[in-house]
């Protein structure tokens, strides 16, 4: 047979092969209709198990190992046809509107002039009083106690990847995520006492402001300080009678009458950092359309395809997959899974309360947009 009879030949089965799995998709339907009125649970592993032996058994030896995988993968898209059946018309979470007053209590990283103030001010406005903290787990804090109602703090940079201490915090801490906005960062070199780069004993600035300018640094020689945040670094220069200087905005340089020595010197010209807005209690704006998780899997075989299995089966477009450790005294991790949708849509609620029943460590982070 040439190449051409081979591939008709392929085509027909190929037909052949969906109307059977259309049939066997239909006949799923109807065991989930009489497990929902039953009262009968999805998973049944005894009886996947028995099905994934039949096969195999069935198969020649060069396919048994094709055919186990085969079978499992339809059995997979069986599961979530019928838990999306299963779980039709239940809520998983009650939602609130997003309400932001002029008695909301605001709170971010850092002191004036950082840019998370300036997230801030793009979720709040310029004329909402902000309390600054320290340390990113102390708005947090803030937030649980209920001494704020929305802290900002930073999640992820364009150059250097996730900001890896606020996953930490919110996976500890039992808050929301209701908006994120996209900010522009444009780093510059500011120093007091000297305007030579080469006279310069040290240059501070906050660990990712640091990586991002990693070229400068080591193209001009500088001996590179790690300090709390840029905005701290510019504040603590401008009180220093050393010839020191700075990593921070050309506004925080200004604010802290520092002189700008070099401009935009981030390694990649274009330099973005993600900010989200935390809050304690789960609310959801008009027209969110990403929502954020956490869970954990089990350390088995194909645990990590069948849970991407789920998103594929429901039509969801994954946009962030991302492990973390658990910090447990093991290497098990937690993952972060960011993915397009609402909340308010029937699969999603389907898909959310499957999740809940089957991973461990399921934690909803939010819905919400991002702002650019």
């Amino acid at each position: 047979m040439d190449l051409n009879e081979l591939r008709r030949q392929i085509d027909l089965i190929d037909n052949d092969i969906l109307e059977k799995f259309q049939k066997r998709m239909d006949l799923c339907l109807e065991v989930a209709e009489y497990k929902k009125k039953n009262n009968v649970g999805i998973l049944q592993s005894s009886r996947e198990q028995d099905i994934i032996n039949r096969v195999t058994a069935l198969s020649e030896d060069r396919y048994k190992d094709s055919a186990a995988v085969l079978f499992s993968n339809i059995m997979d898209i069986s599961k979530n046809y019928q838990q999306n059946e299963i779980n039709k018309g239940k809520n998983f979470i009650d939602k609130a509107p997003l309400e932001i007053s002029g008695n909301s209590r605001v709170g971010c990283y850092g002191v004036a002039g950082s840019n998370s103030e300036e997230a801030t001010r793009m979720f709040f406005g310029n004329e909402k009083e902000i309390s600054f903290f320290s340390e990113f787990e102390d708005i947090f804090r803030a937030v649980d106690e209920g001494r704020i109602d929305f802290g900002v703090v930073p999640l992820q940079n364009s150059s250097t990847g996730s900001i890896t201490q606020t996953y930490d915090l919110m996976r500890k801490y039992n808050v929301y995520i209701n908006k994120m906005i996209r900010v522009s960062i444009k780093h510059c070199l500011a120093a007091k006492n000297t305007d030579k780069i080469p006279e310069i004993d040290g240059v501070y600035s906050h660990p990712q402001a640091i990586m991002q300018c990693s070229e400068f640094i080591s193209k001009n020689n500088l001996s590179a300080i790690e300090y709390a945040s840029t905005a701290t670094s510019a504040e603590f220069v401008s009180k220093s009678d050393k010839k020191i200087s700075a990593i921070c905005s050309e506004s925080c340089a200004e604010l802290y009458g520092l002189e700008v020595l070099a401009r935009d010197i981030s390694n990649d010209a274009e330099n973005f950092t993600r900010f989200i807005c935390i809050s304690k209690n789960f609310a959801v704006e008009k027209g969110a359309d990403i929502i954020s998780l956490q869970l954990a899997i089990p350390n088995e075989k194909g645990s990590l395809y069948k849970l991407l299995t789920k998103f594929s089966v429901s039509g969801l477009n994954l946009l962030k997959l991302e492990s973390r450790p658990r910090h447990e005294g093991n290497f098990d991790v937690v993952f972060y899974l960011d993915f397009e949708g609402t909340i308010s849509d029937e699969r999603i609620n389907a898909l959310l309360i499957q999740l809940e029943k089957e991973t461990t460590d399921f934690k909803f982070l939010g819905n919400y947009s991002e702002l650019q």
